[in-house]
């Protein structure tokens, strides 16, 4: 789906300032309160908005190591394993890959020692061969995404300008 220049400023607001009501966001904008309900509703269908919760912080709650686990699976268990590990808590995602391992984890766990009970009820899952794990020391870049809309929005004005 493509976005224009003023569905870039639509997400930079949303992401500068996600408590301000649509009436602001539309105010701020410049544009009828309709009009940015609409291209919000489009970017929601179109997937291009996906939430509108809080965004947690597993180390606030308590779980501040953060690991991501390389899970090497069975050939032809990719689902299965994927459907186990959707019920273990501390994994907070999980993705197939290609490269070394099937399965790329981000892992949350209180200490090392709980780690280890994570990794340890990872390789005991049916159609798992061996996992690599890997500790992050520190955040170097947080998750974000307001940079890339605004490279978005950049391209967009100059295609329309």
């Amino acid at each position: 789906m493509a976005v224009d220049e003023l569905d870039t400023r639509i997400l930079r607001l949303l992401l500068e300032q996600p408590r301000t009501s649509v009436r602001e966001y539309a105010r701020i904008l410049g544009v009828a309160r309709g009009t940015l309900q609409a291209r919000l509703d489009r970017l929601e269908r179109d997937g291009v908005i996906t939430g509108t919760g809080p965004v947690l912080s597993p180390a606030a709650l308590g779980l501040p190591v953060l690991a991501f686990v390389h899970i090497e699976v069975t050939q032809g268990h990719l689902d299965d394993v994927g459907d186990a590990v959707a019920g273990v808590p501390e994994i907070v995602e999980a993705f197939s890959i290609t490269g070394g391992g099937d399965l790329l984890t981000r892992v949350v766990a209180r200490d090392n020692a709980h780690l280890e009970d994570v990794i340890q009820k990872l390789i005991s899952l049916p159609g798992v061969v061996r996992t690599r794990t890997e500790v992050a020391l520190r955040e170097r870049v947080p998750h974000r995404l307001l940079p890339l809309v605004e490279s978005i929005g950049r391209v967009a004005k100059e295609r329309s300008g």
